[in-house]
């Protein structure tokens, strides 16, 4: 695990440790469905950083990136996410994930399966906040969401 994993948040270690639908984890604490705000969706280049986490050639790729808020129960956000899924993973059930407006990520990709294959790291960021970098296999292709756990939902899991 990475440095950065906040063992002095036994809580938020645990959160960021879930194997599982993050989706369902946080639905679970909010006591009802996620609400998600889009704040933007489209073709992006990729970053290096993405292209490498993904095992992809340094060549020019273009990737659909989500980026959403996602709220429980309070009024500020929990999570930020983004989502980044190579044209190239865009096939079969994947395709899918294109479309996904308001839905959260979780209910498509854990509905078949409980688990998928993943490689996970973590971090903090330079404002405090802890998050996850996750890779998952699925269906052959590799997908990458980073979700970043905000204040709100820190505080939340301190009472």
């Amino acid at each position: 695990m990475s440095k950065n994993f906040p063992h002095h948040l036994p809580k938020l270690a645990k959160v960021l440790s879930q194997t599982g639908s993050l989706t369902a984890l946080l639905e679970q604490q909010a006591g009802k469905p996620l609400q998600v705000q889009v704040l933007s969706e489209g073709l992006r280049p990729l970053t290096h950083q993405q292209k490498s986490l993904l095992g992809l050639p340094p060549k020019m790729h273009l990737a659909w990136v989500r980026t959403v808020r996602l709220y429980g129960s309070d009024d500020d956000a929990w999570v930020l996410a983004n989502s980044v899924f190579p044209l190239s993973a865009l096939v079969g059930r994947l395709k899918r994930l294109k479309f996904l407006g308001k839905t959260p990520i979780g209910y498509v990709l854990f509905r078949q399966y409980r688990t998928l294959p993943y490689e996970r790291s973590f971090y903090q960021n330079d404002t405090g906040n802890y998050g996850r970098r996750t890779v998952y296999a699925v269906d052959g292709h590799k997908i990458l969401i980073d979700e970043q756990f905000l204040p709100s939902f820190v505080a939340r899991l301190a009472d």
